[in-house]
């Protein structure tokens, strides 16, 4: 009896493995659920949000056909509203953490030396879209935009290290060409006799567009434990420094002649706000998911975008249309449907 109560007592290391894994097995099972979730609601957040940026820069043209404010001041605000959301977002995690060394303000030049580069590349990026409308009309643009997508995709690869399957590849020149499919017209054709210049611009956009992409991201994951609110700080305030010297150099007599807010409206406000909020999603991505992601993101959001412009501009579904938005819905299912397979 004594025997056979002493061999109940004792456990064999099969025992103590299958006691010690069980525990373990569904912590990394609710840590993967939670991760999925944060993942789905940051990515849902930047669709919507990007969705809506085309719109409301439409919409705060005076009389739709030019602007009545500084371009460069808005830029400069919305990185100052992000690095206020950030910074308040950041006082609530002290408040319920308190001040640790993950997210403490206080660093290092060793860290805060790498947050110039997507800034100033950010800036460029921005900039240089503008420059482009002057060599290309806006259907142009918007065909070309798509080489975003492979830049990343490739940029993605040389950079992170990170290997994408024969099938994920497919889904992403299928992505480019259901976007440029969608939103072509009778005028598209003007994109194979836009200018040189305009081609290269668009190019070194695109790139450019890439590469701030997949650098955040590298800074992002450098330090996963750093918590992101930090992070965005450090890069929004080298991204207001960079702007105003931008304001001093390129923009001045219209800034500071007028006033820093001339020509604001309301809808400028909520174009700065969405801007602002986009910013911040695109950030969590990055942290959280990755530059493919955010790549099917707004690429869907350009989707979404022209459905909604049936309603408020009077746009008619087209051929091209529907089956550029049928060709991305497989690009789609096939990016996720192989990364769950993973």
């Amino acid at each position: 009896m004594s025997g056979k109560k002493s061999d109940d007592l004792v456990s064999t290391p099969d025992d103590l493995e299958k006691n010690v894994a069980q525990p373990n097995s569904e912590v990394v099972a609710a840590s993967a659920s939670s991760d999925w979730g944060r993942r789905s609601m940051v990515t849902l957040a930047l669709t919507v949000l990007t969705s809506s940026q085309g719109l409301l820069i439409a919409m705060s043209k005076a009389n739709n056909i030019k602007y009545e404010y500084s371009y460069t001041s808005a830029n400069c605000t919305v990185e100052f509203v992000k690095c206020v959301i950030s910074f308040i977002a950041l006082s609530q995690v002290w408040q319920r953490e308190g001040v640790t060394d993950d997210n403490r303000l206080s660093s290092s030049w060793e860290e805060l030396r790498v947050y110039p580069i997507p800034a100033a590349i950010y800036l460029v990026k921005n900039l240089l879209q503008y420059i482009i409308f002057l060599y290309v009309d806006p259907p142009s643009y918007q065909i070309l935009k798509n080489l975003n997508v492979i830049s990343t995709g490739v940029l993605y690869r040389l950079f992170l290290k990170k290997k994408l399957s024969s099938v994920q590849w497919s889904a992403l020149v299928l992505l480019a060409l259901g976007c440029t499919i969608a939103q072509m017209t009778n005028q598209s054709e003007k994109v194979l006799s836009a200018p040189v210049m305009g081609i290269l611009f668009a190019v070194i956009m695109a790139l450019l567009s890439g590469a701030a992409g997949v650098y955040t991201e590298l800074i992002m994951k450098r330090r996963p434990s750093r918590n992101v609110n930090v992070q965005n700080i450090y890069l929004y305030v080298f991204g207001i420094l960079f702007n105003t010297m931008t304001i001093f150099v390129y923009d001045y007599d219209a800034v500071v002649g007028k006033g820093f807010f001339h020509g604001y409206t309301a809808i400028v406000f909520i174009m700065i706000l969405n801007h602002a909020l986009s910013g911040i999603a695109v950030s969590l991505v990055m942290k959280y998911a990755d530059n493919i992601v955010k790549v099917y993101s707004t690429s869907v959001a350009m989707i979404l975008t022209t459905l909604v412009s049936i309603p408020l501009f009077g746009f008619r579904l087209t051929l091209p249309f529907v089956l550029g938005t049928s060709v991305v819905s497989v690009a789609v299912f096939l990016h996720y449907t192989t990364s769950s397979k993973k």
